[in-house]
């Protein structure tokens, strides 16, 4: 079978290294894709936007499965209602469902419709109702862009000053766009965080192994947030009995409930979840694989990828039981100088092939390909993974293959999955 991925960064990357390796795909395509696309497959010169273009080239050249990467295309193009409409096989949610991700408010109203939240939330439109809750509520508080703001558009507010500025920012200087035109401020939650991602075809559910991200741009969690510096799967603050409360009273119900207000959620379901003394609590829901956690989870999939997508795309989900490796894995994320703020482009990537001989995986994420050598084109520019048989030995790989990769201004952090490490370790 032949495969076509939508997508440029490091999830698509990975996903574009598992289907490579089925012995039942043919080829795999990557639209846009990046330089590590490149070496697994053919990329093709379509943008995630370009809808009926990705449709005819599909329709064209016989693809028998299109894998969704980016939220934008299923948020704000209606890819997979438009690829079912034409009898394409196709993994991801429809747009009705992509909402759990492209507004906040209306997953902070579905999850207490549903009591699978116990956080206090309000939505505001206005910039004086908002001052006005806040100033009510108190700090800390978090204050979200309702819509798709790529990552960005949260803000954990220690101060007054702070959630007025940032409630300026957001509704009066519109910074965030049609994105921040409403805002949600909810309660501060406060425990260690973890990312639950399931496979379903809007009625059944596969869980995939749990992963654990880092948002902050520096060490020890410091600096402005990103779109996700490094990740470790599995993660050990996760007991059993809290993962199955996640999978089961809040995730399946999510799936339950959403088919049964039509719009059934199908593909990927990501739960980012925070685990507070009072229990689990969702953060946010996605509605496609997490990056970079899906350089963790994947990598330790040992069954075969298509097979699970596949009989997602088809609902029957229920036919396949994916098997997963006990090893540790650990991805760090190069990222550009200066992000997540203003970067530079264009300056050559050495030491790829040496860090993989160190052995590492490589997944390309802001790379491209000119005049034959490797250079960086975005923000996060590579993510580093390892698997090992604890986390000590995955952290070495990792950093090890980390000091042989080189282009001017690369930065990492140095401190992820050190807390699983110890955690292991004790």
């Amino acid at each position: 079978m032949r495969v076509l991925i939508v997508g440029s960064g490091g999830r698509e990357h990975t996903l574009a290294w598992a289907l490579s390796r089925s012995p039942a795909v043919t080829r795999v395509d990557t639209a846009p894709g990046n330089a590590g696309t490149a070496l697994v497959g053919e990329n093709v010169p379509l943008a995630v936007n370009q809808v009926d273009d990705l449709l005819a080239f599909v329709q064209r050249e016989g693809v028998g499965l299109t894998v969704i990467g980016p939220e934008r295309p299923l948020i704000h193009d209606a890819i997979v209602s438009r690829f079912r409409a034409a009898a394409q096989r196709v993994y991801g949610p429809t747009a009705a469902a992509a909402r759990l991700e492209g507004s906040k408010s209306f997953t902070d109203e579905f999850l207490a419709r549903h009591g699978l939240s116990r956080k206090w939330f309000d939505v505001f439109d206005s910039p004086s109702p908002a001052r006005d809750y806040v100033r009510q509520k108190g700090v800390p508080l978090v204050i979200k862009a309702d819509g798709d703001a790529f990552g960005k558009g949260v803000k954990v507010c220690v101060t007054l000053a702070e959630a007025e500025d940032w409630i300026d920012r957001c509704l009066v200087q519109k910074e965030f766009g049609a994105a921040g035109e409403r805002i949600v401020v909810e309660e501060c939650l406060v425990g260690p965080e973890c990312s639950v991602q399931v496979f379903t075809d809007g009625e059944t559910i596969l869980p995939m192994a749990p992963a654990q991200d880092y948002k902050r741009i520096g060490d020890n969690d410091t600096g402005p947030n990103t779109g996700g510096m490094g990740c470790y799967s599995p993660v050990p603050a996760l007991d059993p009995e809290t993962l199955d409360y996640i999978l089961q009273q809040v995730i399946r119900t999510t799936v339950t409930k959403m088919a049964e207000e039509g719009s059934p959620v199908t593909g990927t379901l990501y739960a980012g979840a925070i685990l507070t003394d009072h229990g689990p609590e969702l953060l946010e829901y996605n509605c496609r694989f997490g990056d970079p956690e899906t350089q963790v989870v994947i990598p330790r999939l040992e069954s075969d990828l298509l097979e699970v997508l596949q009989a997602c795309a088809e609902g029957r989900l229920s036919e396949v039981t994916p098997r997963w490796t006990d090893r540790r894995a650990v991805c760090v994320v190069v990222a550009a100088g200066g992000y997540p703020g203003d970067y530079e482009k264009g300056h050559p990537i050495v030491g790829l092939e040496e860090a993989e001989a160190a052995g590492a995986l490589v997944f390309h994420a802001g790379t491209k390909s000119a005049d034959g050598q490797v250079v960086t084109a975005g923000g996060r520019i590579l993510g580093v993974t390892a698997l090992g048989d604890s986390f000590a030995e995955s952290r070495r790989t990792v950093y090890r293959a980390l000091d042989h990769l080189h282009f001017e201004g690369a930065y990492w952090r140095t401190d992820i999955a050190l807390r699983a490490e110890q955690a292991e370790s004790r």
